[in-house]
């Protein structure tokens, strides 16, 4: 009798196995767990047995005693070794949990799953790797939805990410991980609420409190929306973002903008509307439309209108467009250049070139110096001196004949 129930299972067992081949949804949608094939016919011989007791009994259903209904066992069975699977229309997996232990909820589809461990497939390859101390699993056969301590891996590329969430779209090429999310990887570190993952895009995507990190150059960003470009190795923010330059611990510069563009491989930050950047070494503000900051090379462009600030001389330099050079301390700023200094001298010109270590300013082409006290003006087609001492020369050229044009207003008498 043994013999012939085992010959019986084994055949049971074949066609189960065939019906998971064949991808039946009815398998995975109402059980929600691929099980070993005894426990499964053990259950389900339990639930038949006790029907029919309950048939040849019809009294039974009227006594006061409560006893656990069939569909009441089946919340709260508990299962060893399972395994979660599911596959897209062509046969290809999509996802595989495996679990030491799993205690099944039929009605809700959800599985308390004790070390799960499993792959995460797109177009049939492995994407991530997924693994918990515990977990919630619910599956529908569209998504997968884990919850509790989570880590997730791309063998590709080598990021890690934790979460408490993690939801697997795969018709939508989307991973997303959150609660306390925590990313890492050689290039980045990042810490945020949420992670939307685009998989064959390569791409992440951060919200929600974003304090990323980049290890050349370093960097540390602060923003609500984060873009990472993994392939591209770039970086995009479009929401306000402050990212702060660190050399050997300590910061060199810091930028703000509405909007910002990194690439860490060419070590370039272009800032975007309202931009602003500050450096410690030299002391110098910079503000303007947009701000191309090469860290590498560490120089600062911008094709925009431009301001240039110095609180150490009490001087503010406006132009058209301009260009700094941090290693060599020279600004060099072109197209109508008005320099103010404290008592409201001020001088003009077409260009001028900015020496911040010896206080020293140099401006060529339609060259216009005022002074208030006493009232002076002198014009000609370059100057050399230093503003805030108001200590400046002023050369003529070919609009002036070659010589300077001077003029004193007195002041009127009280």
């Amino acid at each position: 009798m043994q013999h012939s129930q085992g010959r019986e299972n084994g055949k049971q067992n074949s066609k189960h196995q065939r019906g998971t081949k064949n991808h039946s949804p009815h398998f995975y949608l109402f059980f929600g767990l691929r099980l070993p094939t005894n426990l499964f016919y053990l259950s389900l011989i339990l639930c038949l047995g006790l029907c029919l007791s309950a048939c040849s009994h019809p009294a039974s259903t009227h006594s006061k005693t409560k006893s656990p209904s069939p569909q009441e066992d089946d919340t709260k069975l508990t299962f060893f070794g399972v395994a979660l699977e599911q596959f897209d229309e062509v046969g290809r997996p999509i996802w595989k949990v495996k679990a030491k232990e799993a205690k099944y909820t039929a009605d809700k589809q959800m599985g308390q799953v004790q070390n799960p461990q499993g792959e995460l497939y797109q177009d049939g390859k492995v994407v991530y790797q997924i693994k918990a101390e515990k977990a919630d699993i619910k599956q529908d056969g569209k998504q997968l939805f884990l919850q509790g301590k989570i880590v997730a891996t791309d063998p590709r590329n080598g990021i890690v990410f934790q979460g408490n969430e993690l939801e697997w779209r795969p018709q939508e090429d989307l991973l997303i991980i959150r609660n306390q999310l925590n990313g890492n990887h050689k290039q980045l570190q990042a810490v945020a609420q949420e992670a939307k993952i685009k998989t064959r895009e390569k791409r992440v995507e951060f919200s929600g409190g974003v304090v990323a990190k980049s290890t050349d150059p370093q960097l540390q960003m602060r923003t609500e929306h984060l873009m990472w470009h993994i392939q591209e190795e770039k970086l995009f923010s479009d929401r306000p973002i402050q990212i702060e330059r660190y050399k050997d611990k300590k910061i060199t510069g810091r930028g703000n903008g509405n909007a910002a563009e990194i690439n860490l491989k060419t070590q370039i930050a272009i800032l975007k509307p309202l931009a602003k950047l500050e450096l410690i070494d030299p002391p110098m503000q910079i503000t303007s439309n947009s701000i191309i900051w090469n860290i590498n090379k560490q120089n600062i462009t911008t094709n925009s209108p431009i301001q240039v600030s110095q609180s150490a001389e009490n001087l503010t330099v406006t132009a058209n467009q301009g260009q700094m050079n941090i290693p060599e301390n020279t600004v060099y700023l072109t197209g109508k250049v008005n320099a103010v200094g404290k008592h409201r001298q001020s001088l003009t010109s077409n260009q001028l070139t900015w020496y911040l270590d010896k206080k020293l300013l140099e401006a060529q082409g339609n060259v216009v110096y005022r002074q208030i006290e006493p009232k002076l003006t002198f014009q000609g087609e370059t100057a050399v001196g230093n503003l805030e001492t108001e200590n400046i020369v002023v050369k003529g050229g070919n609009s002036t004949g070659g010589r300077v044009v001077t003029e004193i207003i007195p002041q009127e008498s009280r």
